[in-house]
Protein backbone atom coordinates (compact mmCIF):
# COMPACT_ATOMS: atom_id res chain seq x y z
CA UNK A 1 0.00 0.00 0.00
CA UNK A 2 1.45 2.97 -1.12
CA UNK A 3 0.07 6.49 0.72
CA UNK A 4 0.79 10.28 -0.06
CA UNK A 5 -0.60 12.72 2.29
CA UNK A 6 0.30 16.74 2.48
CA UNK A 7 1.76 16.30 5.81
CA UNK A 8 3.30 13.76 7.91
CA UNK A 9 4.50 14.27 11.44
CA UNK A 10 5.95 11.45 13.68
CA UNK A 11 9.56 11.61 16.11
CA UNK A 12 11.64 14.38 15.14
CA UNK A 13 10.46 14.87 11.44
CA UNK A 14 7.46 17.36 9.55
CA UNK A 15 7.15 15.81 6.39
CA UNK A 16 5.41 18.24 3.67
CA UNK A 17 4.40 16.85 1.32
CA UNK A 18 5.04 13.16 2.17
CA UNK A 19 4.68 9.48 1.35
CA UNK A 20 4.45 6.29 3.65
CA UNK A 21 4.50 2.63 1.95
CA UNK A 22 2.88 0.15 4.41
CA UNK A 23 3.86 -4.04 3.67
CA UNK A 24 2.59 -6.47 5.94
CA UNK A 25 1.06 -4.18 8.38
CA UNK A 26 4.45 -2.15 9.07
CA UNK A 27 5.88 0.47 7.44
CA UNK A 28 8.58 -0.16 4.97
CA UNK A 29 9.04 3.28 4.28
CA UNK A 30 8.84 6.75 5.13
CA UNK A 31 9.87 9.72 2.32
CA UNK A 32 9.38 13.31 1.65
CA UNK A 33 8.11 15.22 -1.65
CA UNK A 34 6.62 13.53 -4.93
CA UNK A 35 6.97 10.22 -6.40
CA UNK A 36 7.12 9.07 -9.78
CA UNK A 37 4.76 6.49 -9.17
CA UNK A 38 0.53 6.45 -8.23
CA UNK A 39 -0.46 5.98 -5.02
CA UNK A 40 -3.08 3.85 -3.75
CA UNK A 41 -4.83 6.45 -1.86
CA UNK A 42 -4.14 10.40 -1.16
CA UNK A 43 -4.56 10.97 2.92
CA UNK A 44 -6.93 13.96 3.66
CA UNK A 45 -4.97 15.43 6.52
CA UNK A 46 -2.56 15.39 9.03
CA UNK A 47 -1.11 12.07 9.46
CA UNK A 48 0.89 11.40 12.64
CA UNK A 49 1.89 7.88 14.57
CA UNK A 50 -1.09 5.68 16.25
CA UNK A 51 -1.53 7.20 20.36
CA UNK A 52 -0.29 5.32 23.26
CA UNK A 53 -2.20 5.36 25.95
CA UNK A 54 -0.13 3.90 29.20
CA UNK A 55 -2.72 4.52 32.32
CA UNK A 56 -6.08 3.33 30.63
CA UNK A 57 -8.66 1.29 32.93
CA UNK A 58 -11.35 0.32 30.29
CA UNK A 59 -14.45 1.16 27.65
CA UNK A 60 -18.08 0.28 26.51
CA UNK A 61 -18.80 -1.21 30.09
CA UNK A 62 -15.55 -3.12 30.50
CA UNK A 63 -13.34 -2.90 33.15
CA UNK A 64 -9.33 -3.88 32.46
CA UNK A 65 -9.36 -5.44 35.89
CA UNK A 66 -12.12 -7.55 35.77
CA UNK A 67 -13.46 -8.45 32.05
CA UNK A 68 -13.29 -11.07 30.08
CA UNK A 69 -10.84 -11.47 26.82
CA UNK A 70 -14.16 -10.37 24.78
CA UNK A 71 -14.42 -7.60 27.38
CA UNK A 72 -10.25 -6.32 26.44
CA UNK A 73 -11.09 -7.09 23.14
CA UNK A 74 -14.11 -4.53 22.99
CA UNK A 75 -12.49 -1.76 25.25
CA UNK A 76 -9.10 -1.80 23.46
CA UNK A 77 -11.11 -1.51 19.73
CA UNK A 78 -12.74 1.53 21.23
CA UNK A 79 -9.95 3.59 22.16
CA UNK A 80 -8.09 2.55 18.96
CA UNK A 81 -10.67 4.13 17.07
CA UNK A 82 -10.56 6.87 18.85
CA UNK A 83 -6.78 6.72 18.06
CA UNK A 84 -4.65 4.81 20.56
CA UNK A 85 -3.48 2.14 18.70
CA UNK A 86 -1.35 1.00 21.58
CA UNK A 87 -3.00 0.44 25.34
CA UNK A 88 -1.72 -0.35 28.27
CA UNK A 89 -4.24 -2.24 30.77
CA UNK A 90 -4.47 -0.50 34.12
CA UNK A 91 -5.68 -3.19 36.98
CA UNK A 92 -6.94 -1.16 40.06
CA UNK A 93 -7.00 -2.07 43.40
CA UNK A 94 -8.57 -5.88 44.08
CA UNK A 95 -8.28 -8.63 46.35
CA UNK A 96 -4.63 -9.86 45.18
CA UNK A 97 -6.13 -13.17 43.60
CA UNK A 98 -8.24 -11.61 41.50
CA UNK A 99 -5.56 -9.26 40.36
CA UNK A 100 -3.02 -12.38 40.10
CA UNK A 101 -5.69 -13.94 38.02
CA UNK A 102 -6.61 -10.52 35.71
CA UNK A 103 -2.65 -10.28 35.18
CA UNK A 104 -2.34 -13.74 33.87
CA UNK A 105 -5.43 -12.91 31.64
CA UNK A 106 -4.26 -10.01 30.45
CA UNK A 107 -1.05 -11.14 29.47
CA UNK A 108 -2.14 -13.69 26.71
CA UNK A 109 -3.83 -10.21 25.18
CA UNK A 110 -0.14 -8.80 24.89
CA UNK A 111 1.14 -11.15 23.10
CA UNK A 112 -1.33 -10.71 20.37
CA UNK A 113 -1.49 -6.92 20.66
CA UNK A 114 -4.53 -6.77 22.07
CA UNK A 115 -3.26 -4.48 24.42
CA UNK A 116 0.65 -3.23 24.99
CA UNK A 117 1.16 -4.16 28.59
CA UNK A 118 -0.50 -4.00 31.93
CA UNK A 119 -0.26 -1.30 34.66
CA UNK A 120 -1.12 -1.91 38.12
CA UNK A 121 -2.34 0.76 39.92
CA UNK A 122 -2.98 -0.56 43.04
CA UNK A 123 -2.80 -2.16 45.72
CA UNK A 124 0.55 -0.61 47.05
CA UNK A 125 -1.36 2.40 47.92
CA UNK A 126 -1.51 5.41 49.99
CA UNK A 127 -4.77 5.44 52.17
CA UNK A 128 -4.89 9.07 52.47
CA UNK A 129 -4.56 9.60 49.20
CA UNK A 130 -6.47 6.56 47.58
CA UNK A 131 -8.85 8.70 45.44
CA UNK A 132 -11.55 5.91 43.82
CA UNK A 133 -9.52 2.99 44.88
CA UNK A 134 -11.34 0.84 47.78
CA UNK A 135 -9.17 1.00 51.64
CA UNK A 136 -10.01 -1.80 52.70
CA UNK A 137 -8.38 -3.72 50.18
CA UNK A 138 -4.97 -1.45 50.16
CA UNK A 139 -1.62 -2.62 51.46
CA UNK A 140 1.80 -1.59 52.20
CA UNK A 141 4.51 -3.46 49.12
CA UNK A 142 5.29 -6.68 50.82
CA UNK A 143 7.93 -8.68 48.80
CA UNK A 144 6.03 -11.69 48.36
CA UNK A 145 2.83 -9.92 47.16
CA UNK A 146 5.00 -7.91 44.45
CA UNK A 147 6.55 -11.03 43.29
CA UNK A 148 3.32 -13.05 42.79
CA UNK A 149 1.25 -9.91 40.61
CA UNK A 150 5.49 -9.65 38.83
CA UNK A 151 4.91 -13.70 37.50
CA UNK A 152 1.62 -13.52 36.25
CA UNK A 153 1.99 -11.73 33.37
CA UNK A 154 3.77 -8.92 31.75
CA UNK A 155 3.48 -6.14 34.10
CA UNK A 156 5.12 -2.82 32.23
CA UNK A 157 4.34 -0.73 35.35
CA UNK A 158 3.73 -0.41 38.75
CA UNK A 159 1.92 2.89 41.06
CA UNK A 160 2.95 2.77 44.52
CA UNK A 161 3.31 4.94 47.23
CA UNK A 162 7.12 5.39 48.34
CA UNK A 163 6.46 6.05 52.19
CA UNK A 164 4.48 3.13 52.94
CA UNK A 165 6.73 0.15 54.77
CA UNK A 166 8.48 -1.95 52.33
CA UNK A 167 7.89 0.88 49.02
CA UNK A 168 11.28 1.74 48.36
CA UNK A 169 12.39 -1.84 48.52
CA UNK A 170 9.42 -2.56 45.91
CA UNK A 171 10.89 0.37 44.08
CA UNK A 172 14.31 -1.15 44.14
CA UNK A 173 12.98 -4.59 43.15
CA UNK A 174 11.27 -2.89 40.03
CA UNK A 175 13.81 -1.03 38.69
CA UNK A 176 16.14 -3.96 38.81
CA UNK A 177 13.35 -6.00 36.79
CA UNK A 178 13.17 -3.27 34.41
CA UNK A 179 9.37 -2.03 35.52
CA UNK A 180 8.44 1.39 35.97
CA UNK A 181 7.87 2.32 39.08
CA UNK A 182 5.40 5.01 39.08
CA UNK A 183 4.92 7.57 42.13
CA UNK A 184 1.30 8.00 42.84
CA UNK A 185 -1.96 7.72 45.22
CA UNK A 186 0.99 9.13 47.56
CA UNK A 187 1.24 11.88 50.92
CA UNK A 188 4.87 11.65 50.05
CA UNK A 189 6.77 14.22 51.40
CA UNK A 190 9.57 15.68 49.10
CA UNK A 191 12.30 13.53 50.89
CA UNK A 192 10.64 10.41 50.63
CA UNK A 193 9.39 10.98 46.88
CA UNK A 194 13.53 11.64 46.02
CA UNK A 195 14.55 8.96 48.20
CA UNK A 196 12.32 6.88 45.79
CA UNK A 197 13.54 8.77 42.88
CA UNK A 198 17.04 7.84 44.26
CA UNK A 199 15.91 3.97 44.44
CA UNK A 200 14.64 3.79 40.78
CA UNK A 201 11.42 5.58 39.92
CA UNK A 202 10.87 6.70 36.72
CA UNK A 203 7.07 8.09 36.64
CA UNK A 204 4.42 10.34 38.48
CA UNK A 205 1.20 8.54 38.03
CA UNK A 206 -1.56 11.16 37.19
CA UNK A 207 0.26 14.32 38.52
CA UNK A 208 -1.73 16.73 41.06
CA UNK A 209 -4.19 13.88 41.55
CA UNK A 210 -3.72 11.49 44.32
CA UNK A 211 -1.32 12.94 45.83
CA UNK A 212 -0.37 15.72 48.45
CA UNK A 213 -0.65 19.47 47.22
CA UNK A 214 2.03 21.57 46.22
CA UNK A 215 3.30 24.09 49.25
CA UNK A 216 6.20 26.85 49.01
CA UNK A 217 7.04 25.03 52.68
CA UNK A 218 6.02 21.59 51.87
CA UNK A 219 6.61 20.87 47.96
CA UNK A 220 5.45 17.40 48.53
CA UNK A 221 5.37 14.61 45.34
CA UNK A 222 4.66 17.11 43.01
CA UNK A 223 7.41 19.54 43.98
CA UNK A 224 9.62 16.73 43.10
CA UNK A 225 7.74 15.72 39.85
CA UNK A 226 8.49 19.16 38.53
CA UNK A 227 12.06 19.60 39.07
CA UNK A 228 13.20 15.80 38.71
CA UNK A 229 14.45 15.44 35.67
CA UNK A 230 14.29 11.95 35.89
CA UNK A 231 10.74 11.64 36.37
CA UNK A 232 8.20 11.17 33.70
CA UNK A 233 5.06 12.72 33.99
CA UNK A 234 1.55 11.90 33.72
CA UNK A 235 -1.52 13.94 32.72
CA UNK A 236 -4.79 14.07 33.04
CA UNK A 237 -6.06 16.52 30.85
CA UNK A 238 -9.69 16.26 30.27
CA UNK A 239 -10.74 19.71 31.65
CA UNK A 240 -11.85 18.21 34.99
CA UNK A 241 -8.66 16.30 36.38
CA UNK A 242 -6.19 19.58 35.87
CA UNK A 243 -7.34 23.57 35.48
CA UNK A 244 -5.66 24.73 32.55
CA UNK A 245 -3.06 26.87 34.64
CA UNK A 246 -1.65 23.66 36.24
CA UNK A 247 -1.05 22.21 33.08
CA UNK A 248 0.46 25.21 32.18
CA UNK A 249 2.52 24.88 34.74
CA UNK A 250 3.56 21.25 34.09
CA UNK A 251 4.60 22.11 30.46
CA UNK A 252 6.46 24.95 31.26
CA UNK A 253 8.13 22.98 34.17
CA UNK A 254 8.40 19.60 32.45
CA UNK A 255 7.03 19.91 29.12
CA UNK A 256 9.85 17.61 27.56
CA UNK A 257 8.72 15.07 30.22
CA UNK A 258 5.12 15.16 30.19
CA UNK A 259 2.94 12.20 28.52
CA UNK A 260 -0.94 12.58 28.76
CA UNK A 261 -3.35 9.65 29.64
CA UNK A 262 -6.48 8.94 29.01
CA UNK A 263 -6.99 7.08 32.86
CA UNK A 264 -10.44 6.23 31.12
CA UNK A 265 -12.75 3.85 33.15
CA UNK A 266 -15.43 1.41 32.08
CA UNK A 267 -17.95 4.54 31.41
CA UNK A 268 -16.13 5.68 28.54
CA UNK A 269 -17.73 5.49 25.17
CA UNK A 270 -21.13 5.05 27.31
CA UNK A 271 -24.15 6.97 28.34
CA UNK A 272 -24.02 8.77 31.91
CA UNK A 273 -25.47 6.47 34.99
CA UNK A 274 -23.97 3.97 37.53
CA UNK A 275 -20.78 2.11 36.88
CA UNK A 276 -18.75 0.22 38.83
CA UNK A 277 -14.39 0.55 38.64
CA UNK A 278 -12.90 -1.94 40.56
CA UNK A 279 -15.82 -2.65 43.09
CA UNK A 280 -16.52 1.02 43.42
CA UNK A 281 -19.96 2.25 42.50
CA UNK A 282 -19.41 5.88 40.26
CA UNK A 283 -21.62 7.94 39.00
CA UNK A 284 -21.24 9.57 35.71
CA UNK A 285 -22.61 12.57 35.19
CA UNK A 286 -22.15 14.69 32.12
CA UNK A 287 -19.04 12.46 31.40
CA UNK A 288 -17.33 13.20 34.98
CA UNK A 289 -16.83 9.75 37.08
CA UNK A 290 -17.39 9.93 40.92
CA UNK A 291 -17.36 8.15 43.87
CA UNK A 292 -20.61 7.49 44.98
CA UNK A 293 -19.56 6.97 48.46
CA UNK A 294 -17.11 10.60 48.47
CA UNK A 295 -17.56 11.93 45.24
CA UNK A 296 -14.11 11.40 44.33
CA UNK A 297 -12.76 11.37 40.80
CA UNK A 298 -12.94 7.67 39.52
CA UNK A 299 -10.56 8.11 36.74
CA UNK A 300 -11.96 9.77 33.15
CA UNK A 301 -14.19 9.30 30.02
CA UNK A 302 -12.32 11.30 27.31
CA UNK A 303 -9.76 8.99 25.14
CA UNK A 304 -6.22 10.37 24.97
CA UNK A 305 -7.13 11.91 21.39
CA UNK A 306 -9.05 14.69 23.47
CA UNK A 307 -6.48 15.68 25.56
CA UNK A 308 -4.27 16.23 22.73
CA UNK A 309 -6.46 18.51 21.59
CA UNK A 310 -6.89 20.50 24.45
CA UNK A 311 -3.17 21.08 24.43
CA UNK A 312 -2.93 22.08 20.53
CA UNK A 313 -5.98 23.69 20.52
CA UNK A 314 -6.54 25.68 23.95
CA UNK A 315 -2.85 25.51 25.26
CA UNK A 316 -1.11 26.38 22.32
CA UNK A 317 1.26 23.73 21.83
CA UNK A 318 2.71 23.11 18.66
CA UNK A 319 1.49 19.75 16.91
CA UNK A 320 4.77 18.29 16.93
CA UNK A 321 5.74 19.18 20.41
CA UNK A 322 2.30 17.82 21.93
CA UNK A 323 2.39 14.43 19.64
CA UNK A 324 5.31 13.37 21.36
CA UNK A 325 3.44 13.49 24.65
CA UNK A 326 0.93 10.76 22.99
CA UNK A 327 3.07 8.57 20.62
CA UNK A 328 7.31 8.80 21.19
CA UNK A 329 7.62 9.60 24.68
CA UNK A 330 5.06 6.84 26.40
CA UNK A 331 6.24 4.32 24.16
CA UNK A 332 9.77 4.87 24.90
CA UNK A 333 8.77 5.27 29.27
CA UNK A 334 7.64 1.53 29.07
CA UNK A 335 10.07 0.06 26.45
CA UNK A 336 7.29 -0.18 23.80
CA UNK A 337 9.08 -1.63 20.53
CA UNK A 338 7.30 -0.66 16.78
CA UNK A 339 4.74 1.68 18.09
CA UNK A 340 4.88 5.75 18.99
CA UNK A 341 6.57 6.35 15.42
CA UNK A 342 6.30 5.82 11.79
CA UNK A 343 10.17 4.98 11.18
CA UNK A 344 10.36 2.12 8.94
CA UNK A 345 10.15 -1.70 10.65
CA UNK A 346 7.53 0.71 13.10
CA UNK A 347 3.85 -1.25 13.29
CA UNK A 348 1.63 0.57 10.59
CA UNK A 349 -0.18 2.47 13.05
CA UNK A 350 -1.44 5.88 12.26
CA UNK A 351 -3.59 8.55 12.53
CA UNK A 352 -5.46 11.06 10.16
CA UNK A 353 -6.35 14.23 12.23
CA UNK A 354 -8.12 17.37 10.87
CA UNK A 355 -5.40 20.06 10.70
CA UNK A 356 -7.68 22.68 12.03
CA UNK A 357 -9.16 21.26 14.91
CA UNK A 358 -6.79 18.30 15.62
CA UNK A 359 -9.74 15.68 16.02
CA UNK A 360 -9.30 12.19 14.51
CA UNK A 361 -11.00 11.43 11.19
CA UNK A 362 -9.28 7.77 10.48
CA UNK A 363 -7.29 5.40 12.04
CA UNK A 364 -4.88 2.56 10.76
CA UNK A 365 -3.41 -0.10 12.57
CA UNK A 366 -1.37 -2.91 11.78
CA UNK A 367 -1.88 -1.36 8.35
CA UNK A 368 -5.86 -2.15 8.11
CA UNK A 369 -7.88 1.29 8.23
CA UNK A 370 -10.35 0.60 11.60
Amino acid sequence: MLLTADRVVTAGQDLRPAWLRVTDGRVAALGQGSIPVAADEHLDGVVVPGFVDVHCHGALGSDFASADAHGVRAAAEFHARAGSTSVVASVATAPLEVMERQVGRLGTLVRSRVVAGVHLEGRFLSPLRRGAHDERLLAPPSPDDLERLLAAGPVAMVTLAPELPGGLEAVRRLADLGVVAALGHSDADAGSASAAVDAGARAVTHLFNGMGPFSHRAPALPGVALTDERLTLELVVDGEHLDPLAVTLALRAAGDRVVLVSDAMSATGQADGRYDLAGQAVDVVDGVPRVVADGSLAGSTTPVAGGLRRLVVESGVPLQEALAAVTSRPAELLGLEGVGDLRPGSYADLVVLDPDAVTVRRVMRGGEWL
